[in-house]
């Protein structure tokens, strides 16, 4: 059994500063991405991953978790957390919460029924998931 590769946490740094993909460093450290997925971890390299638990209170049930809105829910929550998301996906989950917020509505959810529309109450979860969007989108513009 061969000893298992290390990943030179300084040379690990110079090479993501300088733009290397995962699958480089993988094959330039002689590790798996997965291996350099850690190493930057380990290193400190690597962004927190997302929390989308403000947005996504609720516990999906597996045939509801890719849905629409649980996905525009996840968007706007990762735009809300400073992420990079796909202009034509932001501009899909600002047009549906938008709607939502203007008819006065709100997004409830039921794991047998999946999400569904509800009168907004006095704090509406979709105008809040909405509001923490567009200001990182308005300091973006």
């Amino acid at each position: 059994m061969g000893r298992k590769a290390r990943v030179d946490q300084g040379e690990l740094a110079r090479l993501v500063a300088q733009g290397w993909s995962n699958g480089e460093l993988a094959a330039h450290f002689g590790v798996t991405e997965s291996g350099v997925l850690q190493a930057k971890r380990a290193a400190g390299l690597s962004r927190p991953m997302s929390d989308h638990r403000a947005a996504l209170p609720w516990k999906l049930s597996r045939e509801h978790s890719q849905s629409g809105p649980a996905t525009n829910l996840r968007n706007l929550s990762a735009v809300a957390q400073g992420r990079t998301v796909p202009k034509e996906k932001i501009n899909t989950a600002l047009r549906w919460a938008g709607r939502l917020a203007e008819q006065g509505l709100d997004i409830a959810y039921d794991p047998e029924d999946g999400f569904y529309e509800v009168a907004a109450g006095d704090s509406s979860h979709i105008a809040g998931v909405l509001a923490a969007a567009r200001v990182v989108l308005g300091s973006e513009e």
